[in-house]
């Protein structure tokens, strides 16, 4: 068995087998199989695809490129995976959420791609918060916290690692098997029992078109339970942020003014609870979604769920005062502006892609994987499709670095956001549910 012979088959039309998968994923791992090879394969995949079965060879040998974390805890370890969004930072309350119902969390997650915000890089807006503690530390909170949001070392699914980058170059990324692979590589090299995904829809989603989305789902849904991991998809609005703000420290706020009550946005309380209650079903600790949901709506409630996210942070290398005083410790920007509506009328559109550009290029965000991120600026207060305006009043609040960014923020915001004398249609927050039943 050799590269080419693999690249060939895929090529042919012959899917993958497990053991292609296993020789070509240890391969990209240990540098044997090269650059070009890699290229070609991905290009074969993205041409001829390989099935639900060579979807699952690829993710399980991905997934053993590296190590495999094994639990021994007297709950079970469940997570939850986004396909990426602006405004959402349903990750930061549905983790400690989770935890507060007895599950262990060991949420490995990503930095910002593209238009779309990161959870690591919300998390790392937290001063000391070490976003990347490697796999000892994960394991030690986990057990102790209960949950842990942290990145992934080179030690997890190191032949996705290399194929994550060779997609990009080569004119694959939007190869449904290898998006898929490369997601449940990751999350299954975390050693979970179940794992519910929040795939989004819309115009700040990779996946605008309701068929693409359905069809990622479908798709991560069937593999990951092929794979052996229990899995269900809720198929979410990206329409309009989903939050209130966008941008690493304002969405941090945002999340402990929900946690703590001062401030709760429905919106993504809602579509956290909803992830939550299908998390609760897959961890036999809840009947059915809506008992899950109930228990969700209570952790967040009742403040359990911002307990065990204060001792997360403590525990990570954050303020141990953080849930008194997180005010204090987020960076501010200096440049603090209001984007005022030219017109009267009601909020009909908004171009959700880009409004995540804006925060990108006020430094929320990297334009080149080098760019070091500013936690302070973002988007404030940013109004949702059917809000009735009047002229002068405030769009969004523009948290800026300086005159210049917040001036070229305005203008782009101010396209984005077009509003109508009719009230528009409002989206579902959750458009359809994928459960192993509507995969088979």
């Amino acid at each position: 068995m050799d590269a080419r012979s693999i690249i060939q088959s895929v090529r042919d039309g012959k899917s993958l087998s497990a053991d292609q998968a296993q020789w070509f994923a240890r391969g990209l791992a240990d540098g044997s199989v090269s650059d070009a090879q890699a290229g070609a394969f991905a290009m074969a995949v993205l041409l001829k695809g390989i099935g639900t079965e060579g979807r699952v060879a690829l993710t399980q040998a991905m997934r053993d490129s590296g190590e495999v974390l094994r639990w021994d805890m007297p709950g079970p370890v469940i997570d939850k995976h986004s396909t990426g969004g602006v405004g959402d930072s349903v990750s930061l309350l549905l983790a400690p959420a989770l935890a507060a119902c007895g599950c262990y969390v060991p949420m490995i997650s990503g930095r910002g791609l593209g238009h779309t915000g990161g959870t690591l890089d919300k998390m790392e807006a937290i001063p000391g918060y070490d976003a990347t503690p490697g796999i000892g530390a994960l394991r030690k909170v986990v057990a102790e916290v209960g949950c842990a949001i942290v990145g992934a070392t080179g030690e997890i699914a190191p032949a996705d690692k290399r194929l994550y980058g060779i997609r990009d170059i080569s004119g694959t990324v939007e190869s449904i098997d290898l998006i898929t692979a490369s997601i449940l590589s990751k999350k299954l090299a975390a050693g979970l029992e179940g794992l519910t995904l929040d795939v989004k829809v819309g115009s700040g989603a990779f996946m605008a078109r309701p068929e693409d989305a359905k069809a990622l789902a479908q798709s991560l849904v069937a593999t990951a339970n092929g794979a052996g991991c229990k899995t269900t998809a809720l198929i979410t609005d990206m329409d309009q942020p989903l939050g209130h703000s966008a941008g690493n420290a304002l969405e941090v706020i945002e999340v402990m003014e929900t946690l703590t009550g001062t401030g709760v946005n429905e919106a993504l309380w809602d579509v956290t609870a909803a992830l939550g209650g299908e998390a609760l079903v897959l961890a036999g600790l809840a009947k059915d979604a809506v008992e899950g949901t109930a228990r969700i709506d209570e952790v967040l409630s009742n403040g359990r769920a911002v307990e065990v996210f204060g001792k997360m942070v403590a525990a990570l290398g954050g303020p141990s005062d953080f849930v008194e005083r997180f005010l204090d410790r987020l960076p501010s920007a200096p440049v603090i502006r209001a984007v005022e509506a030219p017109r009267a009328g009601f909020v009909s559109r908004i171009d959700t892609r880009a409004v995540g550009e804006a925060v990108v290029h006020l430094g929320g965000g990297r334009l080149v994987g080098t760019d070091k991120i500013n936690p302070s600026v973002g988007l404030w207060e940013i109004v949702a499709l059917g809000e009735d305006m009047a002229a002068g009043e405030p769009l969004v609040t523009i948290h800026a670095a300086n005159d210049r960014d917040a001036d070229a923020a305005e203008a782009a915001l101010l396209a984005a956001i077009e509003l109508s004398d009719e009230a528009p249609e409002e989206p579902p927050l959750i458009h359809e549910r994928i459960g192993p039943e509507d995969v088979q």
